[in-house]
């Protein structure tokens, strides 16, 4: 049983199905429905209608190049029949289409690791831009009130008669500030 092409979308066309169109030239065209059939007379460029493998592999979504399709070549010479060779043909046809779908399917999977690739890196711009959605600017607030207060409490029992006043620069303090809130957001970001 030859399984043919379809001249327009390149699926198989079994025997007794689809259309044979025969030009004045005697070049033969087969298609496997009506779809293909008219869109062949509308003069129809099949690489640029996406629906159709030609255009599928044009825009590198599916296996082109491969040894596989080697074994697939239409050939016209008769050969004389042997069991041999028809149990070995048989064989060989199926490990041939497993191998091809094999590759294939690797072939779609390198191609959507990109996407993947991609998505992540998107993912990961979104949060960095919207942090705020995702933290509030007021996290650790409470412990950091919590722990001025202990300090505070600390400092009002120690307190004696003799004890010296400090006077500390504004810059200084805002900078000590900024180092105890980055510290705490750090533990906050370990905690999540």
């Amino acid at each position: 049983m030859r399984i043919e092409t379809c001249y327009f979308c390149s699926s198989k066309v079994y025997p007794g199905h689809g259309i044979q169109f025969v030009r004045n030239d005697c070049k033969i065209f087969k298609f496997c429905r009506s779809k293909c059939h008219k869109a062949f007379k509308k003069r129809k460029n099949p690489r640029k209608t996406k629906w159709t493998k030609a255009a599928r592999k044009t825009n590198g979504k599916e296996l082109t190049q491969d040894p596989s399709f080697d074994f697939e070549k239409r050939r016209n010479i008769p050969v004389k029949y042997n069991r041999e060779t028809w149990k070995k043909t048989l064989e060989a046809v199926a490990r041939v289409t497993e191998i091809k779908e094999k590759r294939s399917r690797e072939f779609v999977l390198k191609r959507l690791r990109k996407g993947h690739k991609v998505e992540v890196e998107m993912d990961v711009k979104d949060v960095q831009k919207n942090i705020s959605l995702i933290r509030s600017p007021a996290a650790g607030l409470r412990e950091r009130k919590a722990k001025e207060a202990a300090q505070e409490a600390a400092m009002m029992s120690d307190e004696s008669d003799d004890e010296k006043i400090e006077y500390v620069d504004a810059r200084t303090l805002e900078k000590q500030l900024a180092e105890e809130l980055s510290s705490d957001q750090e533990m906050v970001e370990l905690n999540e």
